[in-house]
């Protein structure tokens, strides 16, 4: 690549994994959303609710909901991160994988992502335009490592 374009790139890396933060934040709340609420087609595409104080379904939706909108605005995010992604590996071994080993077969597609995706925001932070930042300014906001490339010897 040419060094104009990695350089331009590297600048616009906090934007893009703002962007990819508050996608997938939004995209989990409204997972919460329509199993607490009953909007967006309600729980699980059936329309309705789940029961409140039910197990494990009422709990993983109050997840989705409060760990989506925790990301999607960056606050707190590494740790509403790390328990959203718990919670879709614990969706997705405990509810997909026993009919079958790969994620297109068991229907634990969505799982899956959003249990690597999270873990992806733990590692990376959140990126720009969080209200970590708002609040605690630059403190705790490791900026991502820029690894400069040397020219080959060949």
């Amino acid at each position: 690549m040419s060094a104009p374009l990695t350089t331009s790139l590297q600048r616009s890396t906090p934007h893009a994994l703002a962007l990819f933060r508050i996608v997938i934040g939004l995209l989990f709340a409204c997972h919460g959303a329509s199993s607490l609420f009953g909007v967006l087609g309600g729980a699980m595409g059936q329309g309705g609710t789940v029961p409140a104080g039910s197990w494990p379904g009422w709990y993983a939706a109050v997840i989705q909901l409060a760990g989506g909108l925790l990301v999607m605005f960056g606050l707190g995010t590494r740790a509403a991160a790390f328990i959203s992604s718990g919670s879709m590996a614990f969706a997705y071994f405990t509810a997909h994988q026993g009919s079958a080993l790969w994620p297109i077969q068991n229907g634990g597609e969505a799982s899956a992502m959003y249990c690597w995706a999270f873990l992806l925001l733990v590692f990376a932070g959140p990126g720009s335009w969080a209200l970590d930042r708002v609040f605690f300014g630059d403190r705790g906001q490791e900026a991502v490592p820029v690894v400069e490339r040397q020219p080959s010897a060949a």
